[in-house]
C-alpha cells in the first residue's frame, strides 16, 4: 500500500489530539513575516528570504513547503513594506497556498525606544486532490485496497482573504512583539461548517542580542516565544551563538499535547548570502503516532539592497534560523 496514499486518514486521526489548523513553521525568525507584520523591514536592508521545509522525513509522507519573502525599510512609508508567499504540500492531497502583503510604521517612542506597529492583509487557498487518497471503507480484511471508496467527497477548492496586526518594540539590544493573525477567522470549509475556521493566532516573541567579544563581533542571541492558536499552545526557548560569518543555534520546544522538540541548526555568510540549515527532532511525544524526525529546513537569504545609514532608526540582529 502506498504510504503518501494513506495521508489523508492520518491527518483525520491525528488531527484532534493535536488541535492543528495549518503548518507551522516553528519559532525560526526567517518566516515571522508570516506571523508578525511589525517584523517588516526590522533588519532595514531589503532582504530575501527562501525557505524549504520537509516534514517527517524518512516517513514518506510526501509533506513539504517552500517560503519566500521579502521586506525592507522604506523612509517614503516611514516604516517597511514586505510580502510573503508560502506553498504547503500535504502528501498530495491537500496544498495551502498563502499571500501576503505587510506595512509597518515605525515611531521613535524615546531616545533608544522604537515602536513597530505592522498590519497584513493576505490570502489563504486549500485545495484538495482526492484521486490518490485511501478511504477506510477501501481496505479489505487481508490489508490491501478493495473496489472504489463510497465516500463522496469531491476536489473543490476554497479561497479566503485574512487579516492580521502586530506590534514590536526595539530597546537597545533587546526586541519583543506581540501580533495576532487570522482575525477575520476565515472558514476553510466546503461545506460550511464553523469547525474548520481558522482560529486567531496570537503571538509573543522576544529577543536578546549580547555582544560577547568585540574584537571578533562574537555574540548570543537568546529568543523565546509563546503562541496560542485554539486549544494549541506552544512554547519554544533558545539561542543562537555566532559571528558575522557563521553561527550555531538550539531551540527547546514543548506544546500542550506533551511533546517536547530539539531543533539545533548552523548558518555560514559570505557577502551578502546566507545559508542555514535546521534539523527538529521529538525527544518526548503524547502521542505515539509522531515519527522521531520532524523537519529539515534549509534556506538562503540575500541583501539585495542597503538603506542609507545616515537615516534615524534601529534595526536588529536576527538568527538564522
Amino acid at each position: 500500500m502506498n504510504r503518501s496514499g494513506l495521508i489523508f486518514i492520518l491527518l483525520l486521526l491525528i488531527s484532534g489530539p493535536v488541535f492543528c489548523q495549518e503548518t507551522n513553521y516553528g519559532p525560526g525568525y526567517q518566516t515571522l513575516l508570516l506571523n508578525n507584520p511589525a517584523f517588516s523591514g526590522s533588519n532595514s536592508d531589503g532582504i530575501l528570504r527562501l525557505s524549504y521545509f520537509n516534514f517527517y522525513p524518512g516517513n514518506q509522507y510526501n509533506f513539504h513547503s517552500v517560503f519566500m519573502s521579502y521586506d525592507s525599510y522604506f523612509e517614503s512609508l516611514h516604516g517597511g513594506a514586505g510580502f510573503y508567499i508560502s506553498n504547503d504540500y500535504i502528501g498530495g492531497i491537500v496544498n495551502d497556498l498563502r499571500s501576503g502583503l505587510s506595512y509597518s510604521y515605525f515611531l521613535q517612542a524615546g531616545r533608544d525606544l522604537y515602536i513597530h506597529a505592522g498590519l497584513s492583509a493576505s490570502f489563504f487557498h486549500r485545495g484538495y486532490n482526492f484521486s490518490d487518497a485511501v478511504f477506510p471503507d477501501q481496505i479489505d480484511a487481508m490489508g490491501g485496497i478493495s473496489s472504489p471508496t463510497s465516500e463522496l467527497i469531491s476536489n473543490e477548492n476554497k479561497t479566503v482573504f485574512d487579516v492580521g496586526t502586530g506590534l514590536m518594540f526595539i530597546y537597545k539590544r533587546i526586541s519583543g512583539g506581540f501580533a495576532i493573525t487570522h482575525l477575520t477567522q476565515p472558514d476553510l470549509s466546503r461545506n460550511g461548517s464553523s469547525d474548520e475556521n481558522l482560529n486567531r493566532k496570537y503571538l509573543i516573541h522576544f529577543l536578546m542580542d549580547i555582544e560577547l567579544n568585540k574584537t571578533n563581533d562574537l555574540r548570543i542571541l537568546p529568543l523565546a516565544s509563546l503562541e496560542l492558536q485554539g486549544k494549541l499552545l506552544s512554547t519554544a526557548a533558545g539561542a543562537a551563538l555566532g559571528n558575522k560569518f557563521m553561527s550555531v543555534s538550539s531551540v527547546l520546544m514543548v506544546n500542550n499535547n506533551k511533546n517536547i522538540d530539539l531543533q539545533a541548526g548552523f548558518s555560514l555568510r559570505m557577502e551578502k548570502m546566507t545559508f542555514y540549515y535546521n534539523y527538529r527532532f521529538n525527544l518526548l511525544s503524547g502521542y505515539s503516532l509522531m515519527p522521531f524526525s520532524m523537519l529539515h529546513q534549509t534556506g538562503l537569504t540575500f541583501s539585495l539592497n542597503k538603506v542609507e545609514k545616515r537615516i534615524k532608526l534601529r534595526t536588529i540582529n536576527i538568527p538564522d534560523m
